[in-house]
């Protein structure tokens, strides 16, 4: 009796331990950071998109053209030839208005870097690449202390940001990637940027003083010593209601130094309540466009929670490899499960049709 029972329970645990279920396999997707710091960004159903569009036929700039970086360099390169460099015509005419920044250009009227970094800043969102506007500066007491406006634009192909200067056409680069603000700080207090270089225009010809300015690479990387991105990044459909709020990065750098403008030090130092300062550097660099996705397996049932920080979400899309395509989605994704192993695509696309980076998901029956 005894020898049957112990053969009863062996039959029964090797049944056991045969048994499969379905399980999410790990995967390796693009980092996820919401938006925890910023305020605001523009909002595209605004129709002043639209005309500004269709006023400055703007598509003409990339027609054909279908990388999403050229295309953004193409429109950064037509900012630079409509609009030429006067750093000392105060008043400006049409100052903060971008449509009139636009039309007094074309007339030969020039203008400094924050005009340049709100007409690249309403442009960008208009063709749906999420865009900000920040300022930055050496702050070198007694030496160098300067403030300059540019953008940072978020690259969906790459999963990052990238520093924009629409005033001098160029951005940085290290081993063929754009870099953003903050990364181009680390390489100047690093070694002075010797690991990265300079590229002007659409074709990211590498060069070092500028024809404009006789700045090197080093003195341009030096600009970003210290940074201030705006928590409201709307300017273009804000105008001509603003609001100030400065963030900051409060690093070792940061505690141990001031920034130095104008010979004294930042007027945020002193007027606080227009001062967020911010320690994760993730919190800065949230990534706009990117999925997070959530599993739960219950049976035969998938159900798949999305999770994104999509400024002007227009839909979640789903394709089943290998050869899928893509289409709209609810949210939560649910799926029956049938097959031995599922992979799946998602992304988001905006109300401009740009699609963000891709987010996969395997379910394998184990």
């Amino acid at each position: 009796m005894k020898a049957k029972l112990l053969c009863l329970l062996i039959v029964v645990a090797i049944t056991g331990c045969g048994k499969k279920t379905w399980q999410k396999v790990d995967t390796d997707n693009p980092a996820f950071n919401p938006n925890v710091v910023f305020r605001e960004y523009e909002d595209l159903r605004s129709p002043k998109f639209r005309h500004l569009v269709e006023k400055y036929q703007l598509d003409t700039i990339f027609h054909g053209e279908t990388d999403e970086f050229r295309r953004i360099l193409l429109l950064r390169h037509w900012i630079k030839s409509v609009i030429t460099i006067n750093d000392f015509g105060d008043p400006y005419p049409g100052d903060g208005d971008v449509e009139a920044i636009l039309d007094e250009a074309l007339q030969g009227q020039g203008y400094h870097c924050g005009h340049f970094m709100i007409v690249q800043n309403a442009i960008m969102n208009a063709y749906g690449y999420v865009t900000r506007t920040l300022g930055a500066g050496p702050g070198v007491k007694g030496g160098p202390d300067g403030h300059h406006g540019i953008n940072e634009i978020w690259l969906n192909q790459y999963n990052k940001w990238f520093l924009s200067d629409a005033k001098y056409d160029h951005h940085f680069e290290k081993n063929g990637i754009p870099l953003s603000a903050l990364e181009i700080r680390d390489e100047f207090l690093k070694n002075k940027a010797a690991d990265i270089i300079k590229v002007k225009g659409p074709e990211r010809k590498p060069f070092d003083i500028d024809e404009e300015t006789g700045y090197s690479k080093e003195k341009n990387a030096q600009t970003y010593t210290w940074i201030e991105w705006h928590a409201y990044t709307n300017p273009f459909t804000r105008y001509p209601e603003s609001r100030d709020l400065l963030i900051m990065f409060q690093d070792e750098y940061f505690r141990n130094n001031t920034w130095i403008w104008g010979d004294k030090p930042h007027w945020a130092y002193s007027q606080t309540e227009y001062l967020q300062l911010v320690q994760d550097r993730d919190q800065l660099y949230w990534t706009p466009n990117t999925v997070s996705s959530d599993v739960k397996i219950d049976g035969k049932q998938a159900f798949i929670e999305l999770t994104s920080d999509t400024p002007n979400l227009q839909e979640y899309q789903v394709r089943t490899l290998p050869s899928g395509e893509w289409t709209a989605t609810q949210n939560p994704f649910t799926l029956t499960l049938k097959k031995k192993k599922y992979e799946l695509l998602f992304r988001v696309v905006n109300m401009a049709g740009v699609p963000g980076p891709e987010h996969k998901v395997i379910i394998e029956r184990r």
